[in-house]
């Protein structure tokens, strides 16, 4: 039987409605399985090349920082239980522009995200076929990810679920297997010996200076984007002043979990300065160990986890443009569902975008460099969308200053703190201006933002 008080995300049932078919249980794994992303998987070979043992640091600050965003979030959500998004309480708080940028920013937000996920696994499916063409393998996964989405809402839910529950598990046995290989100072093939020495026997925590470790930032940044959705999935459950804050709290502890410890692991077992840049550390870790086998079932962990995150990407972005062409803001053909309740003008639509990122890996055959090209924009687009969140905080502070003292789930430090947020923010945006890929890619970026200028104002120039 169908728990209508648990379930996701969308109205009421209808056959004209999107239907909830998504449980508890896939929320609760969808929640965590977010936790642990491409860009932890694929970016971590770059960004601990870039910065060494540092980048143990890089994660931890990111995480700190939007601990307070999530904060800034749930006491915006709680505040109003009528919000149920950024986008709600952005229109609602700054203006209906806020609105419309917020909401067609974070459909653009996924649909890149999702073009890094295909590239991710054009990559990992090479490491099985050398000779198949990089491209090809991006094409063939978009072409099954439609077929799956175009199916039910509850095919997706199950598929999240279990593509979850192995991320958990994988990373979770690779940071025991790490430990017990510590624990047994165990010698790879290579001749390297596995130590927690090896974290800063290679030149210190800082072996690139202050440089690398600023560098570090900006795909770590992105292994940080979804970090959002935790919220706004809890605060569609039948008890959000309860769910949201537990979702909120719970994530210093995954951050410390999937990311400090896993990289701690990786760079005790293999030191920082032999992890190869472009391939992903935890599938060469096993190799470098002399275990194939072991590597083959991290890759198609990796692999699972990369299909997982292009796979929600296209879930949102098709719901995203059916709640915009529900506000009148996107075509109204977006609003159209099929008779099993799939908008499927939204998601041939989103594959349609996600096509780019095969023409991007057929372009330009460094599959590292058309990821960081692309992760630089998702990274630059949330960071857009979590400047608005804290926009929205202070203008919420000023607005409704007897909400905010009644308030049950305060923001720590409050507008204070806020203000360091944003200042942070910043500083990553002049940190990409320091190497030339990430800096191309923050050149491009604006032109999004001038498209949806245009769009606005034809909008207002055609309501007038």
């Amino acid at each position: 039987m169908v728990d209508q008080s648990k379930e996701a995300i969308l109205s009421e049932e209808g056959p004209d409605t999107l239907r909830r078919n998504l449980h508890n249980r896939h929320i609760q794994l969808i929640a965590i399985g977010g936790a642990i992303g491409t860009g932890l998987f694929m970016g971590s070979g770059k960004t601990i090349s870039l910065a060494g043992p540092s980048i143990i640091f890089v994660y931890m600050i990111i995480g700190f920082i939007l601990f307070f965003v999530m904060r800034a979030m749930g006491e915006l959500l709680l505040s109003n239980l009528e919000y149920k998004s950024f986008s709600d309480f952005a229109a609602d708080l700054l203006g209906l522009w806020a609105g419309y940028f917020t909401g067609w920013t974070y459909w653009f937000c996924w649909v890149v995200t999702g073009i890094a996920d295909v590239v991710a696994i054009a990559s990992y499916f090479q490491l099985w076929f050398p000779d198949f063409s990089a491209w090809m393998g991006a094409l063939l996964c978009i072409a099954i990810l439609l077929t799956l989405n175009i199916a039910t809402v509850k095919l997706f839910g199950e598929m999240e679920f279990w593509f979850a529950m192995i991320k958990i598990v994988a990373i979770v046995t690779l940071i025991a297997t790490g430990i017990v290989l510590v624990a047994m100072h165990y010698s790879s093939p290579g001749g390297g010996t596995a130590s927690l020495s090896n974290i800063w026997d290679h030149g210190g925590m800082f072996p690139k200076g202050l440089s690398g470790f600023f560098a570090g930032f900006q795909i770590a940044v992105f292994a940080f984007v979804g970090i959002e959705l935790v919220g706004t999935a809890a605060a569609e459950t039948h008890d959000p002043k309860t769910v949201l804050p537990r979702a909120i709290n719970a994530i210093p502890l995954r951050i410390i979990m999937f990311y400090v410890l896993a990289l701690m692991v990786i760079m005790a077992v293999t030191p920082w300065d032999q992890v190869v840049a472009d391939r992903s550390p935890f599938v060469e870790m096993f190799v470098i160990l002399g275990l194939p086998a072991a590597a083959s079932i991290v890759n198609f962990v990796v692999l699972t986890s990369a299909a997982s995150s292009a796979n929600s990407g296209i879930f949102s972005t098709s719901r995203m443009l059916y709640g915009l062409a529900q506000q009148g803001v996107a075509h109204r053909r977006f609003g159209m569902l099929s008779s099993r309740a799939v908008p499927t003008m939204g998601l041939f639509f989103s594959c349609l975008c996600l096509l780019g990122g095969v023409a991007l890996i057929y372009l330009i055959p460094n599959v590292m460099t058309v990821f960081t090209l692309v992760t630089t924009v998702s990274a630059i687009l949330f960071m857009f969308v979590w400047t608005i969140i804290l926009c929205s905080y202070l203008a919420y502070c000023k607005k409704y200053p007897q909400r905010h003292t009644e308030s049950s789930y305060k923001m720590p430090l409050g507008k204070f703190m806020c203000w360091i947020c944003i200042a942070f923010l910043a500083f990553v945006i002049v940190l990409l201006t320091l190497e030339t890929d990430t800096r191309q890619a923050l050149m491009v970026t604006p032109l999004w933002f001038l498209m949806l200028a245009v769009g606005w104002f034809l909008r207002k120039h055609k309501a007038g």
